[in-house]
């Protein structure tokens, strides 16, 4: 039977922790002798999960046995996060029985606002791991040992929302760094207001990036100034499990890419193979939009315009999976625009992480692009400052990236101890670093 069906009704709080040593002096030895023997045969747990505070999960949650590589562990612990409507993230804990639990599996969310401080997450997190693990531990002899503690729910509701669901977020960050004959600086500003509910999703952005760089070489300052703006709207609309409609506004100012304004709507409409309630697992989405470009350039284009209006169509295709042997993320998309068909663009970018055998790992990350529709460069030659610094589009006709890597892990499968001494090189706590 499922964990999921014996779980108790929402508002109840689960605490569990192994009971103190029985006795002091002289018997605690023994009894410390007892707790040890005893925890060898708590459930075995492989945490999946990149971003967790690991060190704090096995400080707090002590009635398992942590192992590292998933197919010595009985409980596969697979953590997955997505955005919600007030900007936070919902945590869902995929309990994966195997070896003695195979087919015992559950599923715990766990929600944060995007005000909680870390320790506030991290503790969420503990108590919602706790809850799920409390049924595999009942079923071991390390249940003698366990204690459950009820907090009881406020006695208020949750009340009426004055804020109808919207959101509001404002943001600012810069970076400053130099020598005595260099000096860059970039700074920015963003602004967002969301509304979000099971029904539709309305998201407004509004950013602006300032980025200067100085050079000095041989008496001579070559100073260089990339600005841009933009502006993004989406409205969606929830059609089912599989289906749903919205429209797309993007508005952009950018001197890299010649844009002194171009404002670009249109309609759009998408297909999840999986249901959407499965989001957080795997996802197929297929989504098309048609476009209409009304644009002004900065400086007369390759074409000899100053300014254009394009009507375009874009579809993508997205699959995202995470599962015990790894996890999968990928789009590939293509745009064409209708006044010439040779116009268009096709990139396929994505992630691939996979645990091919015991203590062995390897990832892809990369992407690249077909390009085909630089109807906005500038007409004329760069010169060779604009393509040093990179001020200027240039003409290519493909770009790319990619990164390998891999990883291999043999030795002791347990890893339950926490020793934070000298940190987690012997080195300083902080590094600070530019590229």
């Amino acid at each position: 039977m499922a964990l999921s069906n014996r779980r108790l009704c929402a508002g109840f709080i689960f605490v569990l922790a192994l009971a103190a040593p029985l006795g002091r002096g002289q018997t605690r030895p023994a009894a410390e002798r007892d707790i040890e023997a005893l925890k060898k045969t708590a459930p075995r747990v492989y945490i999946d999960c990149g971003s967790c505070d690991l060190d704090y999960i096995k400080t707090e949650v002590t009635f398992v046995n942590y192992v590292r590589d998933r197919k010595e562990a009985q409980i596969h612990v697979l953590i997955t996060t997505q955005s919600t409507g007030s900007e936070g993230l919902e945590y869902k804990l995929h309990f994966l029985g195997q070896a003695e639990f195979a087919g015992t599996d559950d599923t715990i969310q766990f929600f944060s606002n995007k005000t909680d401080t870390t320790d506030e997450i991290r503790a969420g997190l503990v108590r919602a791991l706790k809850t799920g693990l409390a049924g595999y531990a009942a079923r071991t002899p390390i249940a003698s040992r366990l204690v459950v503690e009820y907090s009881a729910p406020p006695q208020a509701g949750p009340g009426v929302d004055p804020w109808k669901n919207w959101v509001f977020s404002l943001s600012s960050q810069g970076y400053f760094s130099g020598e005595q004959s260099t000096a860059s600086s970039s700074w920015g500003l963003n602004a967002s207001a969301n509304r979000v509910t099971a029904a539709m999703k309305l998201k407004l952005g509004l950013s602006a990036n300032f980025q200067h760089q100085r050079f000095d070489y041989e008496g001579e300052t070559i100073r260089s100034n990339q600005d841009s703006y933009s502006f993004n709207g989406l409205y969606v609309k929830a059609l089912g499990e599989h289906w749903s409609a919205g429209f797309v506004l993007d508005v952009e100012s950018s001197i890299y890419h010649n844009l002194r304004f171009s404002v670009q709507p249109g309609p759009a409409v998408e297909f999840n193979a999986f249901p959407y309630s499965e989001s957080a697992r795997r996802q197929l989405r297929f989504l098309y939009k048609v476009l209409f470009t009304a644009v002004r350039y900065r400086e007369e284009t390759i074409d000899f315009k100053t300014r254009q209006n394009l009507l375009s169509h874009a579809l993508s295709a997205t699959l995202d999976m995470k599962e015990k042997w790894g996890s999968v993320s990928t789009t590939l998309s293509g745009s064409q625009y209708f006044f010439d068909p040779s116009k268009y663009r096709v990139a396929l970018s994505g992630m691939i992480s996979l645990n091919l055998i015991k203590g062995l790992s390897v990832f892809v990350l990369g992407g690249g692009s077909w390009i085909h529709d630089q109807i906005n460069l500038v007409r004329g030659a760069a010169s060779l400052e604009q393509i040093l610094l990179q001020t200027r589009e240039l003409e290519t006709g493909y770009n790319y990236f990619v990164m390998v890597g891999a990883s291999f892990t043999f030795g002791s499968v347990f890893t339950n101890v926490v020793n934070p001494r000298f940190g987690s090189f012997g080195g300083s706590g902080v590094i600070i670093g530019s590229n």
